[in-house]
């Protein structure tokens, strides 16, 4: 489920040519120009982007394991698969998953634990309870559609039992999409107290404790924003924006760190930001690759002729479905030319 646009069975068939696709690596070149960026790539095609909705890859730091979500109106499972060779294994539920609604794994940059958002209910303290957290944003109230973070370490290979992240963290029930930093510094999104509209934080780590969540600056008053993936030397952020009042999709955007602030956030184009929603930037373990998800699915052919017909029909079946897909870019054209010297 993503919190700012509603929650959303993996088909296990091949069809023809998607074969090809669909253990393609999850790396592509990085050599073009701002002004030559190449378009995404479907992640995984049939394997780990398939017919749910699948969104926020997490990598493990050599890049051979992943979790992400999957996720349709009833149920949202973290699920893991692991890369051999150039293939992808059928993903599995992770074994901290499967009984509440839980998605968007972010990983550690050692690999060491990883931050996931929830519904599960709070174990004790404030708002303790034994049912689906809910959850109060964008101006209503969404039954079992609240949200914590929790971490879950790891333990050789391994995972231990979740743990729900302290209230410096936890201040409300509309805490999702969590991004971990070098020094265990934590950006997430929360609900602004005023109008339910989404904005960015950061937590910084200091003396083995979370401190008072600071507010991303970028965006504005006029602006929602998601979704933060943040390098692990937090020298840039890619993350999702809109304006709620004109009822716009999410789009792409990565900001420079300047300073103790961060650069005028630039749009990463019609290049990248398809039509669909744009939504759950996550980096790959080379932090140089963009994975994010929409819904976009291929434009409709006038009159098609049988075999057109057919391959839009396997396509549907597999993907190009208005689900949220995972897709891949190389974000090197705007990490080399806009980066601080």
């Amino acid at each position: 489920m993503h919190a700012s646009e509603g929650i959303h069975a993996i088909s296990r068939c091949f069809f023809g040519t998607l074969a090809i696709l669909c253990i393609t690596a999850c790396f592509i070149g990085d050599t073009a120009s701002a002004a030559e960026a190449k378009p995404p790539a479907l992640f995984a095609l049939g394997v780990i982007s398939g017919a749910a909705n699948d969104l926020s890859p997490a990598f493990s730091p050599d890049g051979r394991t992943v979790f992400f979500t999957r996720s349709n109106t009833s149920y949202s499972f973290i699920l893991v698969s692991h890369r051999s060779g150039d293939r992808w294994s059928i993903p599995e539920i992770a074994t901290f998953s499967g009984k509440w609604k839980d998605l968007e794994p972010a990983m550690a940059p050692d690999g060491s634990f990883l931050i996931f958002a929830s519904n599960r209910p709070i174990a004790e303290g404030k708002g303790a309870g034994k049912g689906a957290l809910d959850g109060v944003y964008n101006g209503k109230t969404y039954p079992g559609g609240g949200g914590n973070l929790w971490r879950v370490d790891r333990h050789g290979d391994r995972w231990g039992e979740p743990v729900r992240l302290p209230e410096t963290i936890n201040s409300n029930n509309g805490i999702f999409s969590p991004s971990i930093v070098s020094d265990g510094s934590l950006y997430f999104m929360q609900p602004d107290k005023d109008n339910g509209t989404f904005h960015l934080f950061r937590s910084a780590y200091q003396a083995g404790a979370y401190q008072t969540p600071v507010k991303v600056s970028v965006g504005d008053a006029t602006t929602e924003e998601v979704d933060p993936a943040v390098a692990p030397d937090e020298s840039f952020i890619v993350y999702s924006s809109r304006h709620p009042q004109q009822h716009d999709k999410n789009r792409l955007h990565i900001a420079f760190r300047r300073g103790s602030g961060w650069s005028e956030p630039i749009d990463l184009g019609d290049v990248v930001n398809e039509q669909g929603s744009n939504i759950e930037a996550r980096l790959g373990p080379d932090h140089r690759t963009l994975y994010f998800s929409t819904n976009t699915v291929p434009p409709a052919r006038m009159m098609p002729t049988l075999p057109q017909a057919s391959h839009a029909l396997e396509e549907m079946q597999v993907w190009a479905n208005d689900n949220e897909n995972i897709w891949y870019v190389s974000l090197a054209p705007w990490l080399d030319e806009h980066r601080a010297p």
